[in-house]
C-alpha cells in the first residue's frame, strides 16, 4: 500500500515553486491525513516543521530549497516515491529546558538543536554550572553558554567552536560563547543522560536570556536542561546522504 504524502514549503520563491512542481507530479493529501510530510526549505523551516508537528510524530523528509540545508536531502523532483521507500529513518529526542525568571514564573520549551543562554546587555553573563547536582564550574564569565544535541552540533555550537557530535554517540556539547573567565575553557562533552543546571549570578545587573531553538525566555535566573525521551522525532534521509555521513564529512571541511 502506497504512503500518502503531504507537501509543505517555506515562503521563499524556490520552495513555493518546488511545492507546485511536486504537487503536479504526485498525488498529495492534507497534512492531517498524510503518512509522510515532505518539507521544502532550509534548516530553519525544518525546525519550524518539527516543532509544529510534534503532537503527530509523523516522519518528515526534507528537501533543500534554502541556504544550508544540513537537515535536508538534495532537491530532486523525480523518483520521490522510490526515495521515500528507501529512505533511512532517524529517531531524535529533543532537549527540554525548564527556566525560572526574576518574576517568579516558570517556563518550559523543547530544543531540537540547542539551548543557548545569552547576555542581554553590554555586561558579560556570570553563570554557575551544575551537572547531575554537582557544581562543575563556580563561575563562567562569558557572552553565554549553550547545550547542543548531536543533530544541532553543526549549527550554533560549531560556530561557537564546539565539537561536532556524530549521531549515536549519546553525547551532548556544553559550549561557552566567547568565554572571558576561564579564558581557555572550551567546554565539555556530557552524556545525553546528564541533567544540566545553569544558575545566573548577579542576575539583577547581568540579565540573561534563554533560547530553546526559536523560543526565547528573558530575564532567566535558573535553567535546567535534559533530554526528553518521551518525545520522539522522525527524520528521513536518502541512504547515500544520511545525517550520520553528513556529520562525519563536516568534520573534514576546512572552511
Amino acid at each position: 500500500m502506497s504512503k500518502k504524502i503531504a507537501v509543505i514549503s517555506s515562503k521563499t520563491k524556490d520552495a513555493q515553486a518546488a511545492k507546485k512542481k511536486l504537487e503536479g507530479l504526485y498525488p498529495t493529501a492534507p497534512e492531517a491525513e498524510a503518512d509522510i510530510i515532505v518539507a521544502l526549505g532550509g534548516d530553519g523551516f525544518m525546525l519550524e516543521t518539527l516543532h509544529r508537528t510534534l503532537p503527530h510524530c509523523k516522519p518528515i523528509f526534507g528537501m533543500n530549497r534554502g541556504t544550508v540545508g544540513f537537515l535536508m536531502n538534495e532537491y530532486r523532483p523525480d523518483g520521490l516515491m522510490e526515495r521515500l521507500s528507501n529512505a533511512k529513518l532517524h529517531l531524535l529526542h529533543p532537549l527540554r529546558m525548564k527556566a525560572g525568571t526574576k518574576g517568579g514564573k516558570s517556563h518550559q520549551a523543547l530544543a531540537i538543536n540547542e539551548v543557548a543562554l545569552l547576555r542581554q546587555t553590554r555586561l558579560a553573563a556570570k553563570i554557575r554550572i551544575y551537572v547531575d547536582g554537582k557544581v562543575m564550574m563556580e563561575e563562567l564569565v562569558a557572552d553565554g553558554v549553550l547545550v547542543a544535541t548531536p543533530a544541532g552540533s553543526t549549527a550554533y555550537n560549531l560556530s561557537a567552536h564546539g565539537p561536532i557530535i556524530p549521531l549515536g554517540t549519546e553525547l551532548m556539547a556544553l559550549t561557552p560563547i566567547n568565554a572571558f573567565r576561564p579564558r581557555r575553557w572550551r567546554g565539555a562533552l556530557l552524556p545525553l543522560s546528564s541533567n544540566i543546571r545553569l544558575e545566573i549570578l548577579e542576575a539583577e545587573y547581568r540579565p540573561v536570556s534563554a533560547v530553546a531553538d526559536q523560543t526565547e525566555i528573558r530575564d532567566v535566573i535558573d535553567i535546567t536542561i535534559a533530554e526528553d525521551k518521551s518525545v520522539e522525532l522522525k527524520l528521513m534521509f536518502d541512504p547515500d546522504h544520511d545525517l550520520d555521513k553528513r556529520i562525519l564529512m563536516e568534520q573534514f571541511v576546512a572552511s
